[in-house]
């Protein structure tokens, strides 16, 4: 975590934050707030002990709220002490992860919430901010959905490419199990359902069904494997997906789409 945070200053910093430097006397100390200015589920809150620790002069810090906390608007989540020039040049950057990650946390929570009863777990996926993966993640897992494969490299998945270049499904299948991995693949069509079945396939990708038609492929598996539906799944729409029987269903939107949440610092003079 600390590379990106540090990238995060330094690019935000960079040789100076010259309206400090030239506004705010280097003894002069503050207090500040960081407040919720709508409802979020909060995510990040433990950046800011290493944010405040790269930069140094800060006497104080107390977190209270925590990740996963819901925070009602108005809610104060953090309160930092210390040197006036030191907080106010961390302030944005503080403020975009807090937000970001927020972002992720609070839409991550009405997913879980939309399927709540029904016995299918939310999943996220790869499709994050670029070097921001890790913490997207955290974030996701904050609001309350499971997290899928962290990259390329902890589990199989066997999408429709890989099967083109192993040259069939039950190929790619017999392929993959000398990995030791758990190996998950796509199908597409009912033909490549029989395949992967008949090669022992125990964890099923549909992709790009409608509720309806994944109902079909659900009652026709008949619990032979585990099945994850993803593809046009939303806020709207995925509990009719849940409903279906799936094990799992996964969106990208809780990390490609999360809008940031309104999150304020105030500072006043100790």
């Amino acid at each position: 975590m600390t590379g990106i945070l540090r990238l995060a200053l330094d690019e935000d910093i960079g040789t100076g934050d010259v309206t400090t430097l030239a506004c705010v006397p280097d003894t002069r100390d503050a207090t500040g707030k960081f407040i919720a200015r709508e409802p979020l589920i909060l995510a990040g809150a433990g950046l800011l002990s290493e944010i405040y620790d790269l930069r140094g002069g800060v006497s104080a810090l107390a977190l209270l709220k925590h990740d996963g906390d819901a925070c009602a608007k108005g809610a104060v989540i953090a309160e930092v002490s210390g040197r006036a020039r030191t907080l106010l040049e961390c302030e944005r950057v503080a403020l975009n992860f807090l937000q970001r990650l927020s972002g992720v946390a609070t839409l991550a929570r009405r997913y879980a919430e939309a399927v709540a009863g029904t016995g299918c777990r939310v999943l996220d996926t790869r499709k994050t901010t670029p070097g921001l993966r890790r913490l997207e993640k955290m974030a996701a897992a904050a609001g309350g959905v499971t997290n899928h494969r962290m990259g390329l490299f902890d589990a199989i998945l066997i999408k429709n490419n890989h099967i083109a270049a192993a040259g069939g499904v039950r190929q790619a299948i017999e392929r993959a199990r000398s990995s030791g991995l758990a190996i998950q693949i796509e199908v597409r069509t009912r033909k490549e359902l029989a395949e992967a079945l008949e090669a022992g396939a125990d964890h099923l990708l549909l992709d790009n069904l409608t509720p309806e038609e994944a109902l079909r492929w659900i009652q026709a598996i008949g619990g032979r494997a585990k099945v994850e539906l993803s593809g046009g799944i939303t806020l709207e729409n995925v509990r009719d997906y849940a409903e279906t029987g799936a094990d799992f269903v996964s969106s990208g939107a809780i990390t490609h789409s999360a809008r940031a949440m309104d999150i304020s610092f105030r500072l006043e003079l100790s």
